[in-house]
């Protein structure tokens, strides 16, 4: 199935639009620590990091991970769980660990894949991300969809139409394509997504600022989708500390969430012989907002490995457990 005429951009107004979206991102690009970049693992992992986090958290963790595994080959050799630890903070550890077996098997093929097919059979690597890395690395003409560009797409094009998600899928990727400037596809990309960020937002987007607003079918606000009602809960954790260590516990291998990290041993209710908490704070997952409570731990004994403070940073910590450490070291 094709895009619809309805649905579509007419000829002139792509060359209009490319013309006119560059010359925008040159102007008002925004400075970026991998913005530029040419080296496909450096663009590899700015991509993945991106995956469900804000650009303003991952532009320091980006860099402290280059600057710890500064090219693929190190990557490859490094631990997992250096990785992981590395990783903390970042959530969903499972794009780490696809990304440390990605720069496994790219190693193991002694080069880096240049197209996005090839690019897709990494781990953990879907077909925005594998055209992200082609088209701004290798210069491959491919389209990005991302949620971003499917906002913009969505205005451009004026969609009304409400069709099976497979088939709207399959259109965004083809208007994406229709739109897509060849001769500078990664550019065009970035812009693309930058667009979606900076300007084209989702309930009030700035179209007195929006540089293709003149071929734009739809303009204004958009009605707010309804949003899930989020979850609340608590969760009670004891703090065991001696000689400058503090008692860690590793979740289960096994897991389905986070497996092999390192935390806090978790209590189900707060005991009667630990008192107040010495600690309370907020920490959001998915769609469960957790009211968190730190216990003193009681005279029994904790099951559990104990680890110096001082290097604590180096293991693969839960990003609650790193929140808890930092607001412990700075109070």
């Amino acid at each position: 199935m094709t895009v619809s005429k309805h649905e579509s951009v007419s000829r002139q107004n792509q060359i209009m639009f490319r013309g006119r979206l560059l010359s925008w991102y040159g102007q008002f690009q925004r400075k970026l620590p991998w913005r530029g970049a040419t080296d496909p693992y450096h663009i590899l992992v700015s991509e993945i990091m991106l995956q469900q986090t804000r650009v303003a958290v991952v532009e320091d963790r980006y860099r402290k991970f280059i600057a710890q595994f500064p090219s693929v080959e190190r990557l490859s050799r490094a631990k997992e769980e250096t990785v992981l630890a590395a990783w903390s903070g970042l959530g969903y550890y499972r794009r780490a660990r696809a990304l440390h077996q990605a720069a496994k098997e790219i190693v193991r093929r002694g080069s880096f894949p240049p197209t996005a097919p090839e690019l897709m059979e990494l781990p953990g690597v879907g077909r925005y991300t594998a055209a992200a890395v082609a088209s701004i690395a290798f210069g491959e003409p491919v389209a990005v969809v991302d949620g971003n560009v499917k906002r913009v797409i969505d205005r451009v094009v004026d969609r009304k139409s409400t069709l099976a998600r497979a088939i709207l899928e399959k259109h965004y990727w083809e208007v994406a394509g229709q739109l897509l400037d060849k001769s500078r596809p990664g550019d065009f990309n970035q812009a693309m997504m930058e667009l979606g960020a900076l300007v084209c937002l989702p309930a009030q987007p700035l179209c007195h600022a929006c540089p293709v607003a003149g071929v734009c079918a739809s303009r204004g606000p958009t009605e707010k989708a309804e949003r899930t009602a989020r979850r609340k809960a608590d969760l009670h954790y004891s703090l065991a500390r001696r000689n400058g260590s503090v008692l860690l516990r590793q979740r289960d291998k096994q897991s389905s969430l986070m497996p092999g990290m390192w935390e806090l041993p978790e209590i189900e209710a707060p005991r009667r012989e630990c008192g107040s908490p010495i600690l309370r704070l907020r920490h959001s997952i998915t769609t469960t907002d957790y009211t968190v409570f730190v216990h003193a731990s009681g005279k029994k004994a904790e099951a559990g490995r104990w680890f110096p403070l001082r290097s604590i940073h180096r293991l693969p910590l839960t990003g609650l457990t790193r929140k808890i450490i930092k607001r412990l070291d700075d109070e």
